[in-house]
């Protein structure tokens, strides 16, 4: 690429152009409104050709908006590919078969380093073992699969080539905002190197159930199919997402994996070729209305941790069942999936500070985390929230009953009945449930559990601890 474009002249068009305390609006709309309020500032009343417009300080602005993005298409374009994901149809009786496209179609990547790594989104690749690669100045080479990353949706791919390629530069997506202006650039059915411009819609976008974990960038830039791989750009040039997918029922809705996270995952598969994540070793649950009641804390400040795997980090660290997680590291938390994301982006056997809420005192546990399971414990479930009659039965655990419900305890209160429409089962208890704790006390003879719920009045609250299985969940019932 050329090294003596100058991004600097985005920065100056900025310092012109005030969007504060201004709703957020479409991109074309925006522009229009500069170019009428320019006009109107010219006091123009002079006869003139239909076809003329006039010179005004708004028309002047908008033709340097117009080639500073054309300046910045210009520059990004070269770093951004054509993927083709290929398969291998083998021999027949010794004559070769052609190659052709694997099912996952085509898409879009772009060039990271200058000695061949390109990064694109995982689904792109599906099962292919080899992909051919297309540049900018329509040559063709054959990458290497270095590694993937399903749970995030990344793939890192390597092309030999005999000289030094375009590459990008990552941006700091922790700086986005909502209103930002961005370019995407892609390859949508085909038409090579598109470009589409549009502002951050939103940020944090999460449980889109696109991937594990999710923090997503959200944009109105148009995304469509066979962008996904390419880059988001920010107006310096440099990469502040990874276009990963659209709203197929919408238009105007596009998310891309922020450039941060993509970093991680990219330098992990180029060392390694896979990525290990830090673990915990906790289920988790979010923090409901009815559930902050009972613990004493604020709706939706922090996570519940509603089981504590033994010989895991946080058992050997002391945290435990009923701990309200409110900060890991300097980030703090709100939901399961942002506390995972965060836990898993630390490498294993560093040593974390999480803050926890016990019993209203607030405090700090230093963690050595652990390598994240390939298929780690699940252990979360959300409960909905209704307030109806109790409804109940409940027996002692015998080891007949624990070998039937598939439960690793001997002793305890078992679930032998649960009243269609009551409110334990809209609430979601179940048959062979146990019971382990009720409001934050351990019950392990049907004698504690009558002890403990003898004394709640019509219409008060019971916290229950719930075992099922291997997972464990809080539940909140309405006498």
């Amino acid at each position: 690429m050329d090294s003596s474009w100058k991004p600097n002249v985005f920065l100056n068009l900025g310092s012109r152009i005030s969007l504060r305390r201004k709703p957020v609006m479409r991109l074309t709309h925006f522009l229009l409104w500069i170019l009428i309020l320019g006009l109107s500032m010219t006091g123009a009343t002079q006869a003139s050709s239909p076809v003329s417009i006039p010179e005004s300080k708004g028309l002047q602005l908008l033709e340097e908006i117009q080639e500073a993005i054309s300046t910045l298409a210009e520059y990004v374009k070269p770093t951004v590919v054509n993927i083709s994901p290929v398969r291998n149809f083998g021999q027949s009786r010794g004559v070769p078969r052609p190659r052709g496209p694997s099912g996952s179609g085509t898409g879009s990547g772009v060039i990271v380093h200058e000695d061949g790594f390109i990064v694109t989104n995982n689904h792109v690749l599906g099962n292919a073992t080899e992909v051919e690669i297309r540049f900018s100045d329509k040559t063709t080479l054959m990458a290497q699969i270095i590694g993937r990353d399903p749970d995030t949706d990344l793939a890192l791919l390597k092309v030999s080539a005999d000289r030094k390629l375009p590459s990008v530069k990552f941006g700091d997506s922790s700086k986005v905002k909502v209103g930002h202006w961005v370019l995407a650039v892609g390859n949508p059915f085909g038409l090579d190197r598109t470009v589409t411009l549009g502002v951050v819609s939103g940020i944090g976008r999460e449980n889109m159930n696109l991937s594990r974990y999710e923090n997503f960038i959200q944009t109105d830039a148009s995304i469509n199919p066979g962008n996904s791989g390419g880059p988001l750009f920010n107006l310096r040039g440099e990469v502040i997402g990874i276009n990963t997918a659209i709203i197929n029922f919408s238009q105007g809705i596009g998310f891309a994996i922020p450039s941060n996270m993509a970093n991680r995952i990219i330098t992990q598969l180029r060392s390694g070729g896979k990525v290990i994540r830090g673990w915990l070793g906790v289920g988790l649950q979010p923090l409901t209305a009815q559930l902050a009641s009972k613990f004493g804390v604020t709706e939706g400040k922090g996570v519940l941790v509603n089981e504590v795997f033994d010989g895991d980090p946080a058992a050997m660290a002391g945290i435990k069942p009923g701990d309200i997680i409110i900060r890991v590291g300097k980030d703090p938390v709100d939901t399961p999936n942002q506390l995972s994301r965060v836990v898993a982006s630390i490498g294993p056997g560093e040593l974390t500070e999480i803050e926890v809420v016990r019993d209203g005192e607030q405090l700090t546990i230093t963690v050595s985390l652990g390598a994240k399971r390939q298929k780690p414990v699940v252990a979360s479930l959300s409960s909905p929230e209704t307030t109806i009659n109790l409804g109940l039965d409940v027996i002692a655990l015998t080891e007949e009953l624990a070998k039937q419900y598939k439960l690793e305890e001997t002793h305890g209160v078992l679930v032998a009945k649960v009243k269609r429409g009551s409110v334990a089962y809209t609430e979601g208890l179940r048959e062979g449930d146990l019971i382990k704790e009720v409001n934050r006390e351990e019950v392990h003879t049907i004698r504690e559990f009558s002890h403990a719920i003898e004394n709640i009045q019509p219409g008060e609250t019971i916290l229950l601890r719930i075992l099922r299985g291997s997972r464990a969940f809080y539940v909140v019932l309405k006498a």
